[in-house]
This record gives C-alpha cells, structure tokens and sequence, in this order.
C-alpha cells in the first residue's frame, strides 16, 4: 500500500499537467480569436478602402392603374433636376441644411455616434421614435444606393456606404451631391430645381429666409411644402432658422430679421390636362398617409399602383361636370364622387370644374351644409326606432319647438314659405322637402338618435344634437355622403371606400393588397323601406321630378338646398353618386344655380350605366305592402272616400285600423257619446223630456 505523503504528491503532480495544458489551450484559442479578428477588421478596412461604390440608383416615375390595369396617371412622370456646382448654392442654404439635417456633419465620418446616441436617448424617454439619427451622407447613401424599407438590413448597409462615401469624397463634394440629389417637393429635386420652382430664382440668389424655408422641406415634403402647407412650411422655417442661431451658423438679429421676411412663393406651373387629376392626388395621398408607401419611394420607386378607377365613368363624370356648369358664373364650382355600394370601390371623382386652375378637392370639403340631402339619414333612424311609421302624420304649417327643457325655441320654414296647411304623410315629405313634417320627426325621435345613425353609416364630421340637425345645417362632405347612401343602396351593409386594390414594386413584388371590409349596419328590409321613400323624389310633385325623364331605371335620391350650396345625392343598386354645386367662399347661390346639381346626377348616371341593364332594387324579407286610405292613412276600404294607394312598412309597423266612410263614422261618433251616458238619460231620451 502506497504511503499517504507520496500519493499526495502523485495526485499534486497530475494537477499541475493538467493545469499547464489548459493554459497552452487558451493561448491558443486567444491568439487564433485575436488572429480572427485582426483579418475581419483588416478585411473589412480594405473594403472600406478599396470596395467599388455601386452605381447610384435610377429614378422611376411610379404608374397609377385603373381597373382594367390601364395607366391614366403618373407620379413623377418626368423629375426635375438641375446639377449645380457647390460655388453656385447660396452659402446659407449649406449652412440651413446642415444645421437642421446634420450638425456635427464636418466632424463625423459618415456615421455620427454621437448624434445616434442622443437620439435613442431622446426616445428612451419618450418611448417612442422621437429623433431621426441619420447624417447627410447616410441620407446620400440612401437616396444613391438603397430602397427605403425601414429594416435593420438596410441600414446596415446605409451606414457601409456612408462611411465609404466619406473616404471617397470631401465633404464639399459630399455636400454638392447631397444638395443635387435630395428631393424638396412636385417633382423638383435638388437645390437648383427647387430654387427655380419656389422662388423663380438661381440656387446661388437665395436669401437666409428662402434658404431656411427650403432646408425645412425635406423632412416631408408634402406636410412642408408652402403650396400646399403655408403655415407648416413657415412654421418649420422658423425651426431651421433656431437650429443655425444655436450652431452659430446666424446672429440672433440675422435669425429674427428672417423670420419676419416675408417670402414670396411663386404659383405652381399650370398641370398637364389628364384623366381623374383629383383622384390621382387623392390616390398618392392615401398611398403615404393611409398606407405608409414611403414619399421619395412613390416618387421615384417605379411603383405600379391599381385602382378602382373607372375609365368610363370618370369620362362621364367629367363631361356632366363640364356641361353642369356650362354657361354660369366662372367662380362656380362643382364636386362628384361615385361608389360602387357592393364593395366601396370608388369608380369616379371630380374635385372641382378646373384642376389647372385649383387643385382642390371639394370632395372631401367639410365646410358643407348638406341641406335636406340629410333628411334619409334622420328618416331611417325613426323608421328604425319605430318612432314614426311611412303613415305617420303631421300637419305643414309654421310651426314653433320647444327643446333643451322648453328654454330653446327652434322656428323652422318650407322652402319659400310654402306649406300645405293640412296633415301629410312622410312619403309626401319626403318627396317635397317637407321641413316641418322632418323637424316633428326629430323631436319624435330625438337627434342623439339620429347622429348614432349618422356615424353607423359612415359620418364623422361634427353633428350637434339639435332639431336643426334634421335639416342637414352641420357641414357634411360629399364623400361622407355618397359613403353614408351606398348603405341604403347595399341593402344595409356598409362597404368601407377603397381607392387602391394593390400596389407592387418596379420589379413586380406585392406591397400591398386591399382587404375588403363590409359590415352589416342596417337591416336589409330597413335599407329597403328607406329607398322606397327616395323613389317617390322622382315622382310628379317631388323635387326631382323634372330630371326623372333623363333615367330609364329605378332610382332613389335626395335633394339638398342651402344659402350657398346645392346637393343631389341618389343611387341604384351598382352607384352611388353625390354631387355638389357652389363657391368655395360660400357665397350664396341663385335659385337657376341651385338647381344645376340634379341634372348632373341624371346625366352621370344614366352615361355611366349605359351598358348595365336596368334593375330594381330587391325586396326583402321583412316588409309588408299594404293598400291604405291616403286620406287617413289608415288600411283602405271600400267604404273609404278616396281611392286606395299602396304604402310600404316594416313587417309589424303597418296600421291595423281601417278607414270608414263619413256616414258610419258620424253613427261611430254618436255611439262612442252615448256609451257615456247614463240609464236615466237614456230613459229621459226615450219619453222625450
């Protein structure tokens, strides 16, 4: 047996191998790590060093389709761009972008870690993306080099080329091509172009005020720009002007006298005359606001975006425009949408009578009355409520309401003071713009009721819970409109509008598909009742009668007039259309102006439905035809006076008394008066005392 002294030194003896070869390993492994690393750095500085910079990226103009997949509309179609040397910028506007863009731009190497680390400091603390960190050669990179998906890829790759552009190039010359190829707005890009659209001057005459409001504009083009935005665009000068006084770029003298410069902007260039240019704007809009398309992607991407568009129809709604206005005043102005209430896709739009002339788009106006156009909206919400039924009455004459507790007076009038002094029935209201007979309808159903109607249907302009509410007084915008009537059209289900089916890359990838959204909102046979109502506007004595002759298929619709604004919003079961005549000023229409809406819908319609065989609209299950007195109102008889009408209700809500004739109802009445009398009185009766 081993002794205890010598197989401790044995075991101490293997320890120490053991330990010393462990060592050698690590040696080992660190000089192969340090080894590893010092190749993928000196790879990497060889790279930077010596890598070719790709060839800086093509600009595409991106295509606008309409629903046969034809281009009628272009993006960018043609890019503004006018090279310039460094010397021939104003200094200011260096000075400007590089302050608001990029301060530490002449210390960094392309990449500031300085400024990337304020910057997550600054969203730590608001936890959200507050800061942008990119200088203005990872901004050149990007523009030259990459797409502008927000990944973590390419940004990666953003930062590689910034730091290669900073060892290819000085900082003049990085600056010159930053301020050559950055995009400032319709279609200019670079300082030059944009010096010249602005301002109708060189680069090099810009002041500090000119040069500060363009600086600002980058950031996005279309909030910043001082066509479209004046105040924004003013109010981000301001901010780039502070940015050069606290880089002491500036005085403070030199930054308020620039501040109270006022700078004149030069008009925009009359536009090319093309198909839908509304639409098209709108189109671009909800591509970047809606959707999130990237601005400087939709300008020069080579997108192809598809659309809802009709062809045909928007021909023919630009030609009814024209004709409807033809011949009036020339400050008359003119706004039609149509929907397809199936599934909300938008067919045409015409913003105006002049798109070279304004560019706004009065479609989505809400400065708006919409006037008795309103009235359905209010009808169905009783008709739901069962507050008031297809035979309900009220008498048509001057007539005072007393609301908010009796402390409110509301004193509404018929159009030209014409009342018919007897009782009417709704379809008879509804077809001659009753105002009386809507506002006891209102306090029926009381208004609260009426805007949670109004905002199922697809309203949310402000409303206030008032009976003026019935007569369409709070603005309401004709794309809210056409929007809310293609419900009654859908038999109830409400189709959220879509412009845009899909949109793909420049090499054919999807970047985007409509999902089709409806929602049941009405019931069928509450859609239906409400546009049988509409029909009788078409009728002899209703207020669209006069253009019924120009539509050879079933039509529901409702006029609206006001001071300054005339409405014809009607649909059959495949459009929906609302149309819209007045000032943009609001100055009050004539009486020949206000009637020019309604053959602009007749004429529209029918062109655009040429080839669509006429159909009705269905009825559902759940309404009831029933013969009444149109005297009374009440079910018809033969012993009635007059001569029986057919009305339509809601299963259920249909009247249950019937009319009588004068005879039996005298006998009825004496019968009812001596049920009340007693034994004696009758006795008394009998012997004549």
């Amino acid at each position: 047996m081993m002794p205890q002294k010598n197989r401790e030194k044995k075991i101490t003896s293997g320890d120490n191998i053991t330990t010393t070869r462990w060592i050698k390993a690590r040696r080992v492994l660190g000089w192969f790590t340090l080894i590893t690393l010092l190749i993928i750095v000196g790879g990497g500085m060889l790279l930077l060093r010596f890598a070719t910079l790709p060839a800086g990226a093509i600009m595409q103009s991106t295509e606008i389709m309409d629903s046969e997949g034809q281009v009628f509309a272009s993006i960018q179609g043609g890019i503004d761009r006018q090279p310039v040397k460094l010397a021939e910028i104003s200094p200011w506007l260096v000075k400007a972008t590089v302050a608001v863009e990029d301060r530490r731009f002449y210390d960094h190497a392309g990449i500031d870690a300085q400024g990337l680390a304020r910057a997550a400091w600054v969203d730590l603390r608001h936890m959200s993306k507050q800061q942008g960190a990119s200088t203005i050669t990872q901004q050149l990179a990007r523009n030259l080099y990459l797409s502008h998906e927000r990944t973590w890829t390419r940004k990666l790759k953003e930062s590689w080329y910034a730091i290669r552009l900073e060892q290819a190039y000085t900082k003049d010359e990085i600056i010159e091509l930053y301020l050559n190829q950055v995009y400032y707005g319709h279609g200019a890009y670079g300082a030059e172009a944009a010096a010249r659209l602005y301002f109708n001057k060189a680069a090099r005459e810009l002041t500090l005020s000119e040069s500060a409001m363009l600086a600002g504009i980058p950031k996005g083009p279309s909030y910043y720009s001082p066509h479209l935005h004046p105040k924004a665009a003013d109010t981000r000068k301001r901010k780039v002007l502070q940015d050069m006084l606290e880089t002491g770029q500036i005085s403070a003298k030199q930054a308020q006298a620039a501040i109270t410069q006022i700078v004149n902007v030069r008009p925009l260039p009359e536009h090319q005359e093309r198909l839908a240019p509304y639409f098209a704007d709108y189109v671009r809009k909800v591509a970047i606001q809606a959707i999130g398309i990237d601005e400087q992607l939709l300008e020069e991407g080579g997108l192809k975006i598809y659309t809802t568009l009709d062809r045909k129809m928007q021909q023919q709604a630009e030609e009814a425009i024209t004709q409807g206005v033809k011949g009036g005043d020339d400050e008359l102005q003119a706004a039609l949408i149509a929907i397809d209430p199936r599934n909300g896709q938008i067919k045409a739009m015409v913003g105006g009578r002049n798109y070279k002339q304004n560019q706004y788009n009065r479609v989505f106006a809400t400065t708006r009355q919409p006037g008795s156009s309103f009235k359905p909206i209010m009808y169905a919400t009783a008709l739901e409520d069962h507050a008031v039924t297809a035979s309900t009455r009220f008498r048509s004459e001057p007539t005072l309401f007393y609301y908010d507790d009796n402390r409110q007076i509301y004193r509404p009038s018929n159009y030209n003071n014409r009342y018919f002094n007897d009782e009417i029935g709704m379809r008879q209201a509804i077809a001659t713009s009753d105002n009386i007979y809507a506002v006891n309808t209102i306090m029926r159903v009381g208004p609260q009721d009426v805007i949670d109607m109004a905002r199922k249907l697809g309203i949310t302009a402000k409303l206030d819970a008032v009976p003026s509410l019935a007569l369409g007084t709070f603005p309401v915008s004709p794309y809210e409109m056409a929007t809310a009537f293609s419900v009654f059209a859908g038999e109830g289900r409400k189709a959220d509008p879509i412009a845009i089916t899909r949109i793909e890359s420049h090499d054919g990838d999807l970047l985007y598909e409509a999902k089709a959204h409806s929602e049941q909102v009405l019931s069928p046979a509450l859609a239906y009742l409400t546009t049988n109502l509409l029909e009788s506007v078409f009728e002899r004595g209703g207020t669209g009668h006069r253009v019924a002759s120009m539509l050879k298929r079933p039509v529901a619709g409702k006029t609206g007039t006001t001071d300054s604004d005339a409405w014809f919003v009607g649909y059959t079961p495949e459009l929906t259309t609302a149309v819209w005549i007045g000032y943009d000023r609001g100055r009050a229409i004539k009486s020949s102006e206000s009637r020019r809406a309604a053959p602009i819908f007749a004429q529209f319609t029918e062109a655009a439905l040429t080839n669509v065989l006429p159909s009705a609209f269905a009825i559902p299950n759940g309404v009831v035809n029933v013969y009444i007195d149109p005297t009374t109102n009440l079910l018809y008889s033969p012993e009635c006076a007059s001569a029986s009408v057919q009305e339509t209700f809601l299963a259920g809500t249909e009247p249950t008394e019937t009319c009588v004739s004068n005879e039996r109802e005298s006998e009825q009445k004496l019968d009812s008066l001596n049920k009340g009398k007693s034994w004696w009185s009758k006795v008394r009766r009998w012997w004549g005392v």
